[in-house]
Formats: C-alpha cells, structure tokens, sequence
C-alpha cells in the first residue's frame, strides 16, 4: 500500500501501539497528524520522526474521552488544511474492577473514549474516503472482545462492540479502495496494563508485533474484516466459540476477578 505524500491520523499517539504506528507510517512516508493529551511527549516524538523521516507532522493535544472530542480533532484538521486518508483509532483504556465497585465517572469516559469517538471519528471520515476512492481505518479492538470478561467487563464490551463495527463497516465498503481494519493485540508492551490496576495473564507481546500483522493485512490483496495479534491469541479467540460460554466466562473471571 503506497502511503506516500498521504496523512495519517493516530490516536493515542504518544506512547505503545499508536507510537508503533507513528514511526511505521512515518517510515512509509505518510505524514502525520499526532492526537494524544501529553504536549511535551507528541512534540518530543514528532522531532524524534522527523529526525529519521521527511515527512510532515503536526500535533493536537487533545483529551478523546469526551462527547465533543470528535469534533474538536476535525476542527483541527480543518484548520490545517488537511483530511485523513489514514486513521488509526488507537485510543483507548480498561478498568479492572467489579462493575459493582467501579467509578461510574471513569467508565463512562471509558465507553466514550474506547466507542464514542472511535465510531464518531470513523463517521466523520469515511464520506470523504469514499468520495477519493482511499483511505484507511485501523480501530484498535483486544482479544477481550471474543468473550465477557467477569472483572473487566466494560472494557471486554467496549471492544466487542469495535469488533462488531468495524466488520459491519468492511462489508459496506467492499468493492471500494477504503480498506477498514479491525486489530486485536492480546497482552502488549504498553502502559494499559498499569493504567487498568491489572495484571497481564502470560507473557507481553512487543508493539512491533501489532504494527507487522496490521501492515500484513492492509497489503494482502484478499482484505479481512478483522485479525487477531498472534498464533496463540488467534487460537484462543477460536478456542471462546466451540466451548459454552459460562464456562469461557469462568475462566476469564479467574484471570482477572478480584
């Protein structure tokens, strides 16, 4: 996939998977729309690429986990004259916590973040797309996303709910040269686990391996709704179909019930 020249917009770009994506498209020659709340860090990385990279890149310093957040991100494209041709909708967090005890604030940016702006962005984006005949749309899913997660259960929903949209989405742009993507890493070198007050069940996964399946897949000729992140994770993901579901639900409440 020629990326040259295009521009890339990544969320949750100042660290793990979104800052994986940064430098791969960068290395492609895409140049590149930063999103992320932390100033100093998107600065700090933009010098960075553009260090190794000729390409273009601008900044947005902006909190996604807010209803307006979508709009806020178009303004700013808006007013840099630009329009994503690539989207990657990295942003995200989870919570770790009975649903009983969880913080009803937190969640709700969580849904938002993770659903809202992921979808409201998609929206926003996908006309023009369409319009040129190009683009690109990565949304972040987890291997959460193949079964109800007792302990996580509003992140687990989260991400069933982005796997669900974005293969709906590759069917309606089928037969166009938008390519929609759904990726879901299992436990990956990032800050989410630390964020999530959880521990990961088995050993964390290098970004790297995240951005190679998604380039992978955006340049196979034969497009796919959705992949998963890993022989292993692939496996488990189809091991959550064949066996009954309250015995799946058990299973994932011992690794992360507490």
């Amino acid at each position: 996939m020629n990326l040259k020249g295009k521009t890339a917009v990544i969320t949750g770009a100042s660290s793990g998977i979104g800052l994986g994506y940064s430098h791969a498209l960068a290395a492609r020659g895409a140049n590149l729309v930063l999103v992320a709340r932390n100033k100093s860090q998107l600065e700090t990385i933009a010098a960075d690429i553009k260090a190794d990279h000729a390409v273009n890149i601008d900044v947005v310093v902006l909190d996604l986990s807010k209803v307006t957040s979508g709009q806020e991100l178009l303004d700013a494209l808006k007013k840099f004259k630009l329009s994503a041709d690539v989207l990657i909708n990295n942003a995200g967090f989870g919570t770790n916590n009975r649903v009983a005890k969880e913080d009803r604030t937190k969640i709700q940016q969580e849904i938002l973040l993770n659903v809202v702006t992921l979808v409201d962005l998609t929206t926003a984006v996908l006309p023009e797309m369409l319009a040129k005949d190009f683009g690109v749309i990565v949304n972040i899913g987890s291997t959460a996303s193949f079964q109800p997660v007792p302990g996580m259960a509003v992140y687990a929903a989260t991400k069933a709910f982005v796997r669900s949209f974005t293969s709906a989405l590759w069917g309606e742009v089928k037969g166009t040269n938008v390519r929609v993507l759904t990726v879901n890493p299992g436990a990956t070198e990032t800050e989410f686990f630390k964020i999530a007050e959880a521990k990961p069940a088995g050993k964390l996964a290098p970004v790297s391996d995240v951005v190679e399946a998604t380039f992978k897949a955006l340049d196979s000729k034969n497009s796919s709704p959705s992949i998963v992140v890993g022989g292993q994770n692939a496996l488990m993901a189809h091991f959550t179909r064949l066996v009954p579901v309250k015995a799946v639900i058990n299973i994932a409440g011992k690794l992360f019930l507490h």
